[in-house]
């Protein structure tokens, strides 16, 4: 049976609380993974631009190394990724020895750059994809003003590559979401990090995973919303005209 007093009474964990003090008292929680997830987005998204734009490149080596790239995180399951940044890189004299250390050896900056190099292989096939499918109409209307290549890159290409490509960032964005879910295998104390702790206390499974996957069900909602409002007000040029 479930226990709603065991909720109740640890449902402020999951906000910050710690030790029975006040909600957002501490990181812990919604709002560490709210920063794991904002923060790899964002860094994989300023990678995902000017690889997506190499990717696309005439120039084969350019493409071919930024493909391999892809290839490896697209094609490694990310656990994996962030078990290699955190413990396997430990292994190597080099590494402890380099200026690198002092962030590697820390749990959260681990996560955010294995949260990031996988987002950044993901988002980059996908306005790769959009920049291949932009219109040759546009093209030509930017040679025809006399646009260079970089210019023309600069403002048809790529803000047209990345308005179409917000359905498919969309559902990136919360597969990057639900994949956070994995760094409470660091150490880390987000969502599931918090219901591990309660578990390990309570040794009651179902009501602290039962509580964080609500919450994920709620952040997922508010993502969906926030990304459909986008593509309504960045992809209203492809809708139909209104006569």
């Amino acid at each position: 049976m479930i226990d709603p007093k065991l909720i109740i009474e640890r449902l402020p964990e999951f906000f910050g609380a710690h030790d029975g003090g006040p909600m957002l008292a501490s990181s812990d929680g919604l709002i560490l993974t709210l920063e794991l997830l904002g923060l790899s987005l964002l860094f994989g998204l300023l990678m995902a631009i000017p690889l997506a734009v190499a990717r696309t490149s005439k120039n084969r080596p350019l493409s071919g190394a930024v493909w391999l790239f892809g290839y490896v995180f697209r094609g490694t399951p990310l656990l994996v990724q962030l078990f290699i940044i955190y413990y396997g890189l430990a292994q190597f004299d080099w590494v402890r020895d380099s200026w690198a250390w002092q962030y590697l050896q820390n749990a959260y900056a681990c996560a955010i750059l294995a949260f990031t190099l996988n987002t950044a292989a993901y988002t980059t096939e996908i306005i790769a994809g959009q920049i291949r499918n932009t219109h040759w109409g546009e093209i030509e209307a930017a040679r025809s003003v006399g646009m260079g290549q970089w210019l023309m890159l600069r403002r048809i290409v790529l803000p047209s590559a990345l308005r179409r490509a917000l359905p498919a960032y969309s559902n990136e964005v919360i597969m990057m979401l639900q994949s956070t879910a994995i760094a409470g295998l660091v150490t880390l104390a987000d969502l599931t990090g918090v219901a591990r702790r309660i578990y390990s206390e309570s040794y009651m499974p179902f009501e602290p995973f039962l509580t964080a996957a609500a919450i994920y069900l709620a952040l997922t909602f508010a993502l969906v919303w926030l990304m459909k409002r986008a593509e309504r007000r960045y992809l209203a040029f492809l809708g139909p005209r209104k006569q």
